[in-house]
């Protein structure tokens, strides 16, 4: 190829340009700001002397003009050639970048060359707002002119052949800043060389715009250090949002985006396509139920969708989904009835079995009911049974097709509805559908009869009266009453017949002990013997004492009955003003949690205070199981207790597995009185076996240091937990909780025991969520001093006040109605995840508060079934409260039917604000917005509210759902937390204005 014609030239430059071959640079998004290449016409620089630079032109590969600098007097001593370019905006660019392609003659190469002869030049810059450069300013010196660098070639060329001069064609690129000004000039400055300035671009570099992760980035200038990271915030492409952390991308000086943060993804009922730059709604009859990268996916089978961009399809007529079933898994329907049920009678009881419905609803869930009518003896109508028919394993839920029913009433026709059902049934409108079968109950023995007293003795004789049996099955004939000495055999018993419920057993010794049984019977035969009693005649000794005693009695017997009158007048006139004030009631009642309460049920345990025992250590020889030292091993320290230490460790009993244990310890240098009130919670403990109540493993008392050993629960305490795991529970999961408290409390409760420090606090969780009731040891706060403001005097002792019901801290009265009362309380804590109740009130606040009827408001996102629980838990007179048994059943029921709980209290749009409504801080109590966003957990957004310019009060107060939605917070939860602060922020202005008003 033939070089093109050169231009003007010096005569002793060998220089020939070859610009058709130089590389092309594949850069980032580059805008020019010079390129001496595009210049038509002259391009006019200043130079500096006129003897030095001169502008020559030249043609490209395109045989288009272009115009350059030369510069070549190395025979001349001293050189100092300036050449400065036009001024140039920069645009808003920090860092400017200037390409130079140029060419060097090597010195060398030129003959008789001197030695001043250099290969290298200078690079300058000086910033101006305006053009204001003249032919002698600025001074042609290094200040006030600023170096960029000595540019040095790195190929120079001296040879030259036929076919023309050989030339090398060097390019460098340097950059400078920051650059603050409008503009600036370039300057270039020879100091004795002999090259060519071909060309020279002046560019800034930026990041181009992008869509990266799911979000767009503009177009981003790069930074004023080559160093330098230029933060760009994404926006989520439309019908994305924002998950992670808020979308960020830095771009580099070289115009290179980097350090991706975060992403956006697809919202529910759209996929990502196009390579993820777009989020394309799902098609009708394709659904999409979570945000994400997913595609959209057909329908289930049974269902549909009613239009593009959906969620989740929607059950066609008929067909159901659960709340907790996947919105991938096909809708079902309600089960048929179960199949051919059997019925086998055994006189008062039976056995009922059935196949399986033919046809489930397409769910695995199926269970049965068994519903029980009697239909009497006549023609009436059929009523449902009491509840003293027996279901074994149960009435409802059965799994197994199968029941065993028993405690029904003898010659007596049944009708037994088998229901089959399904996690939908009770969606549908229609009932569950059943099988029936009639049977009529055998001929049948009496019960046993349950209770026996003495009436009276003598020396050789024992009367005896008992209740009927719970089921007769008939007319009672006659009972049997079968006694012997309890040191005799059974076998030489002797009976007496008696028609009434009373006998009179005569013949016997004086002072010995008779077993006595006693049994009914019918024309069907003797029912089961009672359970065995043991009566003692008297001796002769107690029989004449006591009738020394009674011949004053008998004497005065006609005065007695009036007195008797007088007094049962007085009782009740007392009775009567009790009912108004509890102030009367005695500071020992909470002693009195031993004694039973009459309603007891058959077998129950009945609590024992073991501050009645004289000797305390009695009381855990009896009720707590010694373990040997050496089955202990103590791993580690997890907390502290008011005596000592808290660890977790292992016990390894002989003969049973290793198991992880908790360890309180009693620190060295206890007196006796701290070694007794250490151990008596043992003593208490180990009186209760129920699955939601902390279970006490053994004591060491025989070897140092005394421990109190307990079952370990691996979650530590609930409101700890429920702090630390904030909003990560259904409602589902926090009723399962309450119901297991409520369980344990009605245990206790049936056992007349008190709690009196119900607190979440005083809850102890294990791995599989379960709740177990414990910390039995308040009793030592009523006398011993504190320092912990959780318990405040009252009358002499020290109480929980947020916890306590009115009438307890008024008057001590301690009952299972105030245990009702601080089980609202703890409801509330629950639901509001751990929130300290009536937040930072004082304690006298609190019970001024609920003196004047006001009580803890709803939890947000708490169900209004369960708020009016705790209203329910929370009424003045503990009469209305409800019982222990009462809210298990409740909260079965609640969680049997989920619905119940799906309504909660709605944010207000007003600005209304109850009085003790202060689950939200007082926004005044902070300086900035970043300290409230911290108050409320949402710190992670001060970055978003103060990017958009929401940095004060006012400006806070008046955002709206869109602002929040704009601001980047995207997730339901959040957005909602947000808002109702926002709005209890606008309702505490107001108070304030109104009050200035």
């Amino acid at each position: 190829m033939t070089p093109p014609e050169r231009g003007k030239m010096c005569a002793v430059m060998d220089i020939c340009w070859f610009l058709w071959m130089l590389p092309a640079a594949v850069r980032a998004v580059e805008e020019m700001l010079m390129d001496s290449t595009t210049a038509t016409a002259e391009l006019g620089w200043t130079v500096y002397p006129t003897s030095g630079w001169e502008e020559v032109s030249g043609y490209d590969e395109h045989m288009n003009t272009i115009r350059t600098y030369q510069v070549c007097n190395v025979f001349e001593g001293s050189q100092n050639n300036w050449v400065r370019s036009k001024f140039i905006r920069r645009r808003g660019a920090q860092r400017i970048h200037v390409e130079m392609k140029f060419s060097v003659r090597d010195c060398s190469s030129i003959p008789n060359v001197p030695g001043s002869c250099k290969e290298t030049f200078n690079l300058y810059y000086y910033e101006s707002d305006s053009d204001v450069a003249t032919k002698t300013f600025p001074a042609w010196m290094d200040n006030p002119w600023i170096k960029v660098d000595t540019i040095a070639a790195d190929e120079s060329f001296s040879q030259v052949d036929l076919g023309g001069r050989v030339m090398k064609i060097n390019t460098e690129v340097r950059s400078f800043g920051p650059v603050s000004r409008q503009g600036f000039y370039l300057a270039f400055q020879d100091y004795g060389g002999c090259m060519s300035l071909i060309a020279v671009r002046v560019f800034y570099r930026k990041c181009p715009r992008v869509i990266q992760n799911g979000a767009i980035f503009q177009e981003t200038l790069s930074g004023a250090e080559s160093t330098s990271l230029v933060t760009a915030w994404g926006m989520c492409i439309p019908n994305s949002e924002e998950v992670d952390v808020p979308i960020k991308l830095y771009c580099n000086g070289n115009g290179e985006w980097m350090v991706p943060i975060g992403r956006c993804v697809c919202k529910a009922g759209y996929e990502a396509v196009e390579n993820g730059t777009v989020c394309r709604a799902c098609p009708s009859g394709f659904f999409k139920p979570a945000q994400g990268g997913d595609s959209c996916r057909p329908c289930p089978i049974n269902s549909r969708t009613t239009s593009e961009g959906a969620s989740n399809c929607m059950c066609r007529s008929g067909y159901y989904r659960t709340d907790s079933d996947p919105l991938q898994m096909p809708c079902t329907t309600i089960p048929s009835a179960p199949r051919n049920v059997i019925s086998s009678v055994n006189e008062t009881s039976l056995t009922l079995e059935w196949n399986p419905p033919k046809e489930s609803g397409g769910r695995d869930d199926v269970v049965y009911n068994v519903i029980c009518k009697s239909c009497g003896a006549g023609r009436g109508g059929c009523t449902r049974c009491g509840d003293n028919v027996q279901f074994t394993p149960r009435q409802l839920g059965l799994r197994e097709p199968r029941v065993h029913v028993s405690d029904l009433l003898a010659h007596t026709r049944y009708t037994f509805e088998v229901q089959a059902v399904n996690g939908v049934s009770d969606q549908s409108p229609y009932s569950p559908q059943f099988a029936s079968v009639n049977i009529t109950t055998n001929q049948a023995v009496p019960s046993a009869v349950s209770i026996m007293h003495q009436v009276s003795q003598t020396v050789d004789s024992i009367t005896l009266s008992w209740s009927q049996p719970s089921q007769p099955n008939g007319v009672i004939l006659d009972y049997e009453l079968q006694y012997y000495e309890k040191d005799q055999s059974e076998y030489n018993s002797s009976t007496v017949k008696s028609q009434t419920t009373t006998a009179v057993v005569r013949g016997l010794k004086p002072g010995t002990i008779y077993v006595f049984q006693v049994r009914a019977r019918t024309v069907a035969g003797f029912g089961r013997y009672s359970g065995k009693m043991y009566f003692r005649t008297m001796t002769e000794a107690e029989y004449q004492t006591s009738l020394q005693e009674k011949l004053p009695l008998i004497i005065g017997s006609a005065a007695t009955g009036l007195v008797f009158l007088i007094a049962i007048v007085v009782i009740i006139i007392v009775c009567s003003r009790r009912r108004g004030s509890d102030r009367t009631e005695s500071e020992y009642t909470d002693k009195l949690q031993h004694y039973t309460s009459g309603h007891m049920s058959p077998g129950m345990k009945i609590y024992i205070d073991p501050f009645t025992y004289e000797d305390p250590n009695e009381a855990v020889r009896v009720f707590a199981k010694e373990i040997d030292i050496s089955c202990v091993k103590i791993e580690q320290v997890i907390g502290a207790g008011e005596f000592g230490e808290v660890c977790s460790g292992n016990l390894k009993l002989p003969g049973k597995r290793e198991m992880v244990v908790a360890i309180k310890t009693l620190k060295a240098g206890y007196t006796e009185k701290q070694r007794r009130d250490f151990l008596s919670e043992a003593s208490i403990m180990g009186q209760f076996d129920h699955p939601n109540v902390i279970r006490l493993e053994g004591v060491v008392t025989k070897s140092t240091p005394v421990m109190i050993i307990t079952e370990f629960m691996e979650n530590g305490s609930l409101d700890s937990f429920l702090r630390q795991n904030d909003g990560q529970f259904t409602v589902i999961q926090l009723v399962g909780m309450l119901r297991g408290i409520a369980a344990g409390m009605k245990y206790l409760s049936d056992m007349n025991y008190v709690h009196r420090d119900l607190a979440a606090r005083n809850i102890l969780v294990n791995s599989n969520l379960v709740c177990k009731v414990s910390d039995f040891g308040l009793s030592r706060f009523l006398e011993d001093d504190t320092s912990d403001p959780t318990y405040t005097s009252a009358l002499g002792g020290k109480i929980p006040i947020r916890w306590t019901a009115p009438e307890a801290i008024q008057y001590r009265k301690f009952t299972s109605s105030s245990d009702v009362w601080s089980y609202g309380i703890v409801m509330w804590e629950i639901m509001s995840y751990g929130e300290r109740p009536y937040w930072d009130m004082s304690n006298q606040d609190v019970i001024n508060a609920i003196e004047q009827d006001y009580r803890l408001p709803t939890p947000m996102d708490c169900p209004v079934a369960l708020h009016q629980l705790m209203l329910d838990c929370w009424q003045k007179e503990r009469g209305d409260r409800p019982k222990f048994s009462q809210i298990v059943n409740t909260l079965d029921k609640m969680i049997r039917n989920p619905n119940s709980l799906k309504a909660t209290t709605p944010l207000s749009s007003g600005a209304h604000l109850p009085l003790l409504d202060r689950s939200v801080p007082d926004f005044s109590s902070f300086s900035t917005v970043d300290e409230w966003l911290e108050a409320i957990k949402m710190g992670q957004y001060k970055e978003n509210f103060a990017n958009s310019e929401f940095n004060s009060f006012e400006s806070v107060s008046q955002m709206t759902m869109d602002d929040i939605l704009q601001v980047g917070v995207t997730l339901a939860g959040h957005q909602k937390k947000i808002l109702n602060s926002i709005q209890t922020m606008r309702a505490q202005m107001n108070q304030i204005q109104s009050v200035e008003v």
